[in-house]
């Protein structure tokens, strides 16, 4: 079962604080998806195994211009649809009007939340406890976000907060297939596994739960994620790309690979690329595929591949196979794609191996000179996977010309066949180790010195 928690409350109170906290070096998802506040945070918070997904919403504030009503707006939808709700007050002030107003919409809510005072450690003669006792809030956890403090309690009050009955993901590959409403997402798995296990319509679903589909394919075992239909009676647009973008972030945290399906007879549109951007910025690998590929003609194939999306060089990296879903044509090469994919995405390299491929690249093309200096790419590790990871050690860590990394970047992915992985280059400064440091002479080696000295010439 997917978790969803928000924490809501007026501006300034802490709550990206709180979020950070929370997630702890985990970086933040940053949304500029359509019909999302672009600064809107997105994270885990795990308790062992358990995850669930934390949103750092937007200030709820009294205000009147556009922008403050979007924002209160998404976090109201945000809170709506979440599993639990964390309300966060400012400790170190009395309750106001804004408190009390998002107080009175989160209990007409009918949700669990659990409130919270931040900025305890600050001295103050605000009244805020008495004020929540006479709102009937007898309950609540007093925390500092910025000094950790009393953040292990809260934590744990959390984990008891959150429904019980968590879904086990089946054992195998994970293939999370995302992609707009009518790409035939439901159609491919059905056919791919001869069952119809997903209602193939647009008829709303009742959860914000991706479906986990296991089968086995040459005693290999598999698992398709597909992500569940918006909720029936949705009418407004920013709740639906809300859902659809948290959704697909789910489905994709915990898979494997991601398998797009585009609607070869619409061709890739501005929300496909946001949601294949997403995808990149995850570190998660991708195949692109074009399904329906059967309505259409010779001539609209090609003006489907001719188009500035499809050419660009953010979509140029993703393998691009065309498939038919009602017909079941494409899926064997599709499914060999995806598969080799998958294992080429979760290979480790050997530091030798990638030294020599470095030798071999900074030959047929040296490094060049930043600021006076010659760049020298001194050695090469493997850094980790989604993304592939190389760590580059060299005299320089900034300002190294940005068509010498992407040369860099496009010879590695040839080479260690990378093409629809996302690859990360981390450049390293190598200090010197000789530098600033004094051979210190033995004693022998200062009489042997000035017997020598003796002898020269004044």
């Amino acid at each position: 079962m997917f978790t969803s928690i928000a924490i809501i409350g007026r501006p300034n109170v802490g709550k990206s604080t709180l979020f950070n906290k929370l997630t702890k070096s985990r970086q933040a998802i940053v949304s500029d998806f359509s019909g999302l506040t672009k600064d809107r945070n997105y994270g885990y918070i795990s308790f062992g195994e358990q995850k669930s997904l934390l949103i750092d919403t937007g200030g709820i504030a009294q205000d009147d211009t556009i922008l403050k009503e979007d924002i209160a707006e998404q976090a109201w939808i945000a809170a709506e649809e979440s599993s639990l709700i964390i309300f966060l007050l400012d400790g170190s002030q009395n309750l106001n009007k804004e408190d009390l107003d998002i107080l009175s919409r989160l209990r007409k809510l009918n949700k669990t939340f659990i409130t919270v005072l931040n900025k305890i450690d600050k001295k103050s003669d605000a009244l805020i406890k008495e004020d929540l006792n006479k709102k009937g809030i007898n309950n609540f956890f007093e925390i500092s976000a910025e000094h950790s403090k009393n953040l292990l309690d809260l934590r744990s009050f959390i984990k008891k907060s959150l429904p019980s009955n968590q879904t086990q993901v089946p054992e195998g590959k994970k293939i999370a297939i995302l992609g707009r409403p009518n790409a035939g997402k439901s159609t491919f798995i059905n056919k791919f596994i001869k069952e119809d296990r997903l209602i193939v319509s647009e008829i709303a679903g009742t959860t914000i739960d991706a479906i986990s589909i296991p089968f086995s394919v040459n005693d290999d075992d598999f698992v398709f994620i597909d992500t569940a239909g918006i909720r029936k009676g949705y009418r407004n647009a920013h709740k639906i790309e809300y859902f659809s973008y948290v959704r697909a972030m789910h489905s994709v945290e915990t898979c494997d690979v991601v398998i797009f399906m585009c609607d070869a007879s619409e061709g890739l549109v501005d929300q496909d690329l946001k949601i294949i951007n997403m995808v990149s910025e995850m570190g998660k690998p991708l195949v692109l595929a074009f399904n329906k590929m059967d309505l259409l003609s010779k001539r609209q194939k090609d003006d489907l591949y001719e188009t500035k999306r499809v050419q660009s060089n953010f979509v140029d990296n993703f393998f691009k196979i065309e498939i038919s879903g009602i017909k079941g044509r494409g899926f064997k090469k599709l499914f060999k794609v995806t598969n080799n994919v998958i294992e080429n995405a979760q290979k480790k390299y050997t530091t030798s191996s990638l030294n020599k491929l470095l030798e071999k690249f900074t030959t047929q093309s040296a490094p060049p000179s930043v600021n006076g200096r010659q760049l020298k790419l001194k050695h090469i590790h493997f850094g980790g996977i989604n993304p592939t990871t190389l760590v580059i050690h060299s005299n320089q860590d900034k300002k190294i010309p940005q068509n010498y990394k992407k040369y860099l970047e496009n010879s590695f992915r040839s080479s260690l066949k990378l093409q629809s992985i996302q690859l990360k280059l981390i450049f390293r400064k190598s200090d010197n180790p000789f530098e600033n440091k004094v051979n210190k002479l033995t004693d022998r080696q200062i009489k042997k010195r000035q017997r020598m000295m003796k002898h020269v010439k004044k």
